[in-house]
């Protein structure tokens, strides 16, 4: 297993590229070219006895199964059969013989592209004109594996394919080496390696022979589209076990002698246990022990729902430094960071100064409530700790991170720690986060035998890091032909991404990142809101806030927010210019054909009727991750409730392994913006949420939703981003929608907020 730091210093003074040689030095993981990788830098795979090790991505064993390693999160997004099935195309594999295995903590599965996107603002200014190739030496030698934004067929597609690439010319020159041709003339198709002619092996039979060729210089990709598996709606590798129930989640983990706990933290904020009543819990059949730290208490008992009804007759009780975090503050907090002197314009084209001057413009006010992830599996993780050495059954999106956490929390080294990565249970951004797997460590080691830690429904809302809440102050000047000739847009919001990093890399407590938020302007805030449109004067401003609230990673992430102000906004200056919207978005796109292309298939598809007064259909844009798309919705209100009885989706997310498992995130994607828009959030009174059960979320249900339709435009750009995409636009498409059935403009999120 590979050691490494796993935690990213907190001062990136002296950072160069001499340094980071002298630190890291050539065992820390170098980038070197495919035709020295993976032969100097092995892959620390385990192989069993007629399993042949290929590369960092594929196994074969000697019955011809290929067995391809995967290093990204699978939480339903479908990476464990999309990453597999780039590699079997271009090996030449039957499909059916193909099979998935999590990959080893190395920095060989380093996820460089998220890490740029993630840590680019952060070290552009210590890392001077070294700042991306700072990123990727940091994130490479210290194995920074991370699953999130949409990144992992971006990040791994060349990688699956050249890993295809090279086992396929390394079978071919064994099968040729014994017909006495020339390996150039070999082909495999459906896992049967032929000569074009008459000659014909199964890649079993040459497995172990190939292992002992060399891959050469230039690396040949296959030609031609006949037995391709690329384009296909292949099905998905996880579906069959998930449908037998064979299919191991973290709660479905048992070893022997094994123990179940559950756990209470206190209010949010600065919070440290003060009392518990542990004679009440010894009342409960099953109770075995309560375990106290710091900040939480646990109960440990022979079953989860003993040990869950211990913590509640024992009443823990919590000492809360601060004043307790409430809705109304967190409202407070980020109107007042407007007149923070921490404010700066980040995105700039043109000169608004003249344009404003003295001009009529429209200003409006945006809010956006902070969104609660909501997975249907709670954090969860088991542990076992024996001898010093911890191993650990949990989903993480950071297993580095992951580990690198728990060694820290024991006192033991990183190789000490053996992490095996579980598929999610639903995540959302959720599974980043590594408390629940410290947790479970700490709990194993204190009872001295296997614990698994599921956190209950309740504590899981209590404790999630939702969403950043926002508030913008939105401004713009038409020109007489109806055109936007200057945009200003102000966003003041904690930045989600700098406080999850702070906690899963620096080691800080989710109240000293939630503290720290207000302290510096970032980009990462202010994703989504940079506008795809043409015009000429614009700014984009961003005013850090303090909320209080600790917020984190998330589906969509900042473009919830900032495509929601975007686009509301717009569709509000088309009906100040008295032009249909989806025509005003249009004349202003003659540098974004793909983004117009999905607006007119958009239209076209869903019967736009120009947003006329009580058609309750509504249209947003939105483009982000490599990707384009519109939606157009038909909503309106019943009885007090939202009501959407159709949803007609146009995605331009460039060319596709398995199209249909792009639907299937583009319509998951569609039904958490709706989710955004009707609930998914709660206020919070004295440190903690007003609900917490999922019933009362104002979640949309099935009856909620009307017919949904996904076109993929067909591309052949590059592979954009497929999970988020779909998201942002749902909840703005939604609110001028309404507009055409109320007359009033929906400018909250949710958009038909409840207590």
């Amino acid at each position: 297993m590979v050691r490494g730091r796993g935690r990213l210093a907190k001062s990136h003074d002296g950072i160069n590229r001499r340094s980071l040689l002298i630190g890291g030095g050539a065992a820390a993981g170098l980038l070197v070219a495919w035709g020295l990788w993976p032969r100097s830098y092995d892959p620390s795979l385990n192989a069993g006895p007629d399993e042949r090790v290929f590369n960092a991505f594929l196994k074969i064993d000697t019955t011809g199964q290929v067995i391809v390693v995967v290093p990204q999160c699978e939480m339903g997004q479908g990476v464990t059969t999309v990453l597999p099935q780039i590699l079997a195309d271009e090996l030449g594999a039957d499909w059916r013989t193909v099979a998935v295995q999590p990959a080893p903590i190395s920095p060989l599965y380093a996820n460089r592209l998220l890490a740029r996107e993630w840590l680019a603002s952060d070290w552009s200014m210590a890392a001077g004109d070294l700042g991306d190739w700072t990123i990727d030496q940091y994130a490479t030698r210290n194995a920074l594996m991370l699953t999130g934004g949409a990144t992992s067929v971006r990040m791994f597609h060349d990688s699956y394919r050249d890993a295809g690439a090279a086992a396929r010319v390394l079978l071919c020159q064994a099968a040729a080496a014994q017909w006495g041709i020339p390996w150039e003339s070999c082909d495999i198709s459906e896992g049967i390696i032929s000569d074009g002619a008459e000659r014909r092996m199964r890649m079993a039979d040459v497995v172990e022979a190939a292992a002992d060729y060399k891959v050469p210089a230039i690396l040949p990709l296959r030609q031609g589209q006949d037995g391709r598996l690329a384009g296909q709606d292949l099905p998905r590798l996880d579906t069959p076990s998930k449908i037998d129930g064979s299919h191991n989640f973290a709660a479905d983990i048992r070893l022997p002698d094994m123990v179940f706990a559950s756990v209470r933290l206190g209010p949010i904020g600065d919070a440290v246990l003060k009392s518990v009543d542990e004679g009440a819990a010894k009342r409960v059949t099953g109770f075995l022990k309560l375990v106290r730290q710091e900040r939480w208490v646990a109960a440990v008992a022979t079953n989860w729902w003993a040990a869950n009804k211990a913590l509640d007759l024992c009443d823990p009780v919590f000492t809360l430094v601060g004043k307790p975090l409430d809705s109304e503050d967190m409202d407070a907090a980020l109107e007042a960071a407007f007149s923070s002197s921490e404010g700066r314009r980040l995105y700039e084209q043109g000169d608004l100064l003249p344009v404003f001057e003295g001009a009529t413009i429209l200003a409006s006010e945006y809010a956006v409530d902070p969104g609660l992830h909501l997975a249907m599996e709670p954090m969860s993780a088991t542990a076992r700790v024996v001898d010093g050495v911890v191993e650990m059954w949990m989903p993480s999106q950071a297993p580095g991170l992951a580990r690198a956490a728990i060694a820290d929390a024991l006192g033991v080294g990183t190789s000490d720690v053996i992490l095996y990565p579980l598929h999610a249970g639903g995540s959302f951004g959720r599974k980043i986060e590594l408390e629940a797997g410290v947790q479970a460590a700490l709990l194993a080691r204190e009872m001295g035998r296997p614990v698994q830690l599921l956190w209950s429904r309740l504590e899981d809302v209590i404790q999630d890091r939702p969403s950043a809440p926002a508030q913008a102050r939105m401004a713009a000047k038409l020109g007489r032909t109806g055109v936007i000739e200057g945009w200003l847009a102000k966003v003041a919001a904690p930045c989600a991404m700098r406080e999850t990093w702070a906690r899963i890399a620096d080691g800080a407590l989710p109240h000293e990142a939630a503290a720290a938020a207000g302290n510096e302007a970032s980009r990462l805030a202010l994703s989504g809101m940079v506008p795809p449109y043409a015009i000429p004067n614009f700014a984009v401003d961003h005013y850090p806030a303090a909320t209080g609230l600790p917020v984190g990673y998330s589906r969509g992430n900042a473009d919830i927010y900032g495509a929601f102000f975007t686009e509301a906004f717009i569709d509000e200056l088309a009906h100040l210019a008295r032009m249909e919207p989806m025509s005003f978005r249009i004349q202003m796109m003659g540098g974004n054909p793909r983004l117009a292309h999905c607006l007119t298939t958009a239209a076209a598809m869903g019967g736009w009727q120009g947003g006329i007064a009580g058609s309750g259909q509504g249209i947003a844009a939105h483009q982000m991750q490599g990707s384009h798309a519109a939606v157009l919705v038909e909503a309106g209100v019943s009885g007090g409730k939202l009501s959407v009885s159709r949803i007609v989706a146009a995605v331009d997310c460039g060319e596709q392994v398995n199209p249909d498992i792009a639907r299937q995130q583009i319509e998951g994607g569609l039904i958490y913006g709706l989710a955004v828009a009707m609930g998914a959030s709660v206020p919070y009174v004295k440190g903690l949420p007003t609900r917490a059960i999922l019933g009362r979320m104002n979640l949309p249900r099935l009856a909620d939703i009307g017919e949904v339709t996904v076109e993929l435009i067909r591309s052949t750009a590059d592979a954009g981003g497929v999970s988020e995409i779909a998201v942002p636009p749902v909840a703005p498409a939604i609110a001028n929608a309404l507009f055409t059935v109320t007359g009033q403009r929906f400018r909250n999120l949710p958009l038909l907020a409840s207590e």
